[in-house]
């Protein structure tokens, strides 16, 4: 079945909702959502929150603040801590941790330079990290896992593995949701969205972690940079860390964060690493977990 008969088979509203991911204002929803998410109302804000956190039933016993008062905005209820034992991270010098809470939406080989997005779905490695030659060439026949953050998750990012930063770079894109339902149904959806990739040195090899921006995903932010997004840019940029600009990470260490949820793309050498077996779509993952171990 080709992607129009696909299409063709969907029920009507399920393709009234994907026509309108293509036609609505995205970049003006989120940065409505970014306003929003930064006022501090009071007591309203605390009412908001609170009926957020019903709806998605957020486990608020994990977070360092649990009473909803604590928070002042919808950013910081966004990017919560949790508490210091509330995700234990794996202490096997040969493996790879989980970067974040929510789902595995695909994992796998990356066959040449193809990587698979959904089910009848691929995308182009070369396309995500933005025609960049040098590293479609390191990631080539490599391994890769993409991990979908739902509203309901924690939204900060941690380290797989103890690692130096060489560079990151930010991709300007689209702004469609990268919920499980559209990404089965817009093509080369993580290839086109706002992202910002960080390549790391480690001792399983080179490896780039993904930070993909969305609709309402008001901003992406890095604990040695910030916040990367807004402004968003029209142009790729990019930022080199070596010699005295080197950042030294360790494993379970933040790396960074959402304001609300999205996704995260790992990249790993051909031969450096194995997904752990128990990895497949709609696996649950949390922080600090087993991704992956030295091949």
């Amino acid at each position: 079945m080709n992607l129009l008969e696909k299409t063709l088979d969907l029920s009507y509203w399920k393709r009234l909702k994907i026509a309108f991911q293509y036609v609505m204002p995205q970049k003006y929803l989120t940065q409505f959502a970014g306003w929003f998410a930064k006022q501090k109302w009071g007591s309203v804000t605390h009412f908001a929150i609170k009926m957020f956190a019903k709806k998605y039933d957020i486990n608020m016993d994990e977070a360092a603040k649990e009473n909803f008062s604590d928070y002042a905005s919808f950013n910081e209820f966004f990017i919560r801590k949790l508490k210091d034992d509330a995700r234990k991270i794996d202490e096997n010098p040969t493996a790879l941790c989980q970067p974040a809470d929510g789902k595995i939406s695909q994992c796998g080989h990356i066959f040449d330079e193809t990587m698979l997005q959904a089910k009848g779905h691929s995308f182009s490695l070369r396309d995500l990290l933005a025609g960049d030659e040098e590293l479609t060439e390191t990631f080539k026949n490599g391994e890769f896992a993409t991990t979908y953050l739902s509203p309901r998750d924690y939204h900060r990012v941690h380290m797989p593995c103890d690692a130096t930063l060489r560079k990151m770079i930010y991709v300007p894109g689209d702004l469609f949701s990268v919920n499980p339902f559209l990404n089965e149904h817009i093509p080369n959806l993580l290839a086109r969205n706002e992202r910002v990739i960080c390549v790391f040195d480690t001792e399983f090899g080179k490896m780039v972690q993904i930070l993909v921006g969305a609709t309402i995903t008001a901003s992406i932010s890095t604990v040695w940079a910030g916040i990367i997004n807004p402004p968003r840019l029209t142009h790729v940029k990019s930022w080199d860390y070596n010699g005295e600009q080197a950042i030294k990470l360790t494993k379970g260490q933040e790396m960074g964060a959402f304001q609300l949820g999205s996704t995260v793309i790992n990249l790993f050498q051909q031969d450096r690493v194995k997904l752990a077996e128990n990895l497949d779509v709609d696996s649950v993952t949390r922080v600090g977990e087993v991704l992956a171990f030295k091949k």
